[in-house]
């Protein structure tokens, strides 16, 4: 089983954001080049996340991306689902699909291995945040991203003293 890369790389951003959740919104350039993504499907990443719910835009210079919720309030599930779509090894275990129209359903031997599959992938998933994806790190480790926009905060907060 494979997550695609969407989900893969929009877990990455959200990680970005989870790190710079006191330091307020971080530009999408700020986010691309910390996590090495394109800013062309950062866009589209985030664009789908918005819509999700699960980040917020700020417009003007100060603006950019930042989490609806606090990181540990964001599961890995939340954020997985809001970009490729409810969990289904297979279709008939869909999180979403009622009923199955496949033959088999009921006389199935492989579908209750699935179902455990689909259990388990949401219990991690959803038993993890982006705060246990993010634990308090010293300056060191600190992504780009996060580090420049603290030290732009503390120049600025410290230029209207």
């Amino acid at each position: 089983m494979k997550f695609s890369t969407r989900a893969h790389y929009g877990l990455r951003a959200m990680a970005e954001l989870a790190r710079s959740y006191h330091l307020g919104p971080l530009s999408l350039a700020e986010i691309a080049q910390a996590e090495g993504l394109s800013l062309g499907y950062l866009e589209q990443l985030m664009a789908k996340l918005r819509r999700a719910g699960l980040v917020q835009a700020t417009r003007g210079v100060h603006g950019g991306y930042h989490l609806a919720a606090p990181p540990s309030v964001v599961t890995v599930g939340n954020v997985l689902r809001a970009l490729d779509g409810p969990l289904d090894p297979v279709r008939c275990v869909s999180e979403v699909v009622e009923h199955c129209d496949c033959q088999r359903y009921d006389s199935c031997s492989s579908r209750p291995v699935w179902q455990k599959l689909r259990d388990t992938m949401a219990e991690v998933l959803d038993s993890t945040t982006l705060a246990d994806l993010v634990p308090p790190a010293d300056v060191t480790g600190q992504t780009t991203a996060v580090a420049d926009k603290a030290v732009a905060n503390d120049h600025l907060a410290g230029s209207s003293l």
